[in-house]
């Protein structure tokens, strides 16, 4: 332990891997909001926050379990999902003035086209500018969950629908028409976010 002068003990978040002081200080210097995305094992969270000297201050906030005040009853963590969460969050923050801002993802690993740039998506086509590379986000077809409905109806024919789709099914959503769901969600989210 610290018993010599020669060693020094690292910051409570960063023994506990929560935090990546050298990442964080990067983000700061841009002088933007961060979009924080974060992922649980059942939900999506997006946040823009700022910085003030006595500590962070969030902006606007938008939680995947939000979406089912919209209508949206297939679970928080698919990527339409955070496509969703990443638009809503967006919508809040543009009325609260956010024109620009850069994202934060912590400790994920950074995967092409994972949930976590989903959200960004989301955010981007909220009319956030925000840098990235094309080539990180997910593809159209993914983001409405076409890849989920086709998995869906492949399962049909093999029967083994109700086993892999129990949760959407017990709460009355059909997952081979997630799409068409994700389209009036997406509608409802601009409608209540524009009026």
């Amino acid at each position: 332990m610290a018993r010599s002068g020669r060693y020094k003990v690292k910051f409570r978040r960063r023994r506990e891997g929560k935090t990546d002081y050298m990442k964080r200080l990067a983000l700061l210097k841009s002088r933007k909001p961060r979009v924080v995305v974060r992922r649980t094992n059942r939900y999506i969270i997006v946040q823009f926050i700022g910085f003030k000297g006595e500590g962070d201050e969030v902006i606007a906030h938008a939680f995947s379990k939000e979406l089912e005040k919209y209508g949206w009853p297939y679970g928080g963590k698919n990527l339409p999902a955070a496509y969703l969460t990443g638009y809503l969050a967006a919508m809040r923050a543009k009325k609260a003035g956010v024109t620009e801002a850069i994202l934060d993802i912590g400790r994920f690993p950074s995967t092409r086209g994972s949930r976590l740039y989903a959200a960004l998506k989301g955010v981007l086509d909220a009319g956030i500018d925000v840098p990235h590379s094309p080539e990180i986000l997910p593809d159209e077809d993914r983001i409405r969950g076409e890849h989920i409905a086709s998995f869906a109806e492949k399962l049909e024919e093999e029967g083994s629908l109700e086993r892999q789709f129990s949760d959407y099914l017990r709460r009355g959503a059909d997952p081979k028409i997630i799409s068409e769901a994700f389209e009036s969600v997406l509608e409802r989210i601009s409608a209540m976010s524009n009026g």
